[in-house]
């Protein structure tokens, strides 16, 4: 059992006077408890990063669906690049052109998975994260089209002033999949359910007004 030492052998006292007090057992053992709870407390901010990480994850898909340009610039550092194929270059004039191009399909929706973060230091991070889009056409006089991309986002992520957000993103393509649209708009099941758009249209936008009242 641990002879816990009196205030004058704390953090300011010599370790050999809190030593001679202890005992050198007890000094040991007070010394692995202490390491140990700063293992934790390291290990609890790496959480905390990765939850962080993730959240911008989410916020990046969220704003790619809503057609949202400020959100999008939220997830990326103002001096971040992009490799998205058709657009090379700074990740903020990237941001100003896909809620255009994304607003030429009726509906889309982004999904991400197996978000796998590795360290690189305290403030520097690379993550892998598979993702399914979903893209749905819209054609006037026409056949409706659906298309999907599955492939994988890389991304280099930086912490500045304990902030977590991109600084360079690679997007890999897996493959992807073409079909004539399927959906069905009217009739049971889907009569009387809430229909996704682009901000400030959509049913999130409500839904979030609300939340703030």
């Amino acid at each position: 059992m641990i002879e816990w030492p009196s205030k004058t052998c704390g953090r300011s006292s010599a370790t050999n006077l809190c030593r001679a007090r202890l005992g050198a057992n007890n000094f040991l053992e007070l010394a692995d408890m202490r390491m140990s709870a700063d293992a934790g407390q390291v290990e609890m901010l790496r959480v905390a990063d990765e939850l962080a990480i993730q959240r911008v994850l989410a916020v990046h898909c969220r704003a790619v669906d809503r057609a949202d340009e400020s959100m999008l610039k939220s997830a990326y550092w103002t001096d971040a690049e992009v490799e998205y194929g058709g657009f090379n270059g700074p990740a903020h004039v990237f941001c100003e052109a896909l809620p255009v191009s994304v607003r030429r399909f009726a509906r889309t929706q982004h999904s991400i998975s197996n978000v796998l973060v590795t360290f690189m230091s305290d403030t520097q991070a690379r993550v892998e994260t598979y993702v399914n889009a979903y893209h749905y056409l819209a054609v006037e006089g026409g056949t409706d089209t659906e298309m999907t991309y599955l492939g994988r986002y890389l991304d280099q992520f930086e912490k500045r002033s304990g902030t977590w957000k991109i600084r360079h993103r690679k997007v890999v393509m897996d493959w992807n999949q073409n079909f004539d649209a399927t959906a069905i708009w009217d009739g049971p099941p889907f009569d009387g359910l809430a229909r996704g758009g682009r901000t400030p249209n959509d049913p999130l936008d409500e839904f979030l007004d609300a939340s703030k009242a």
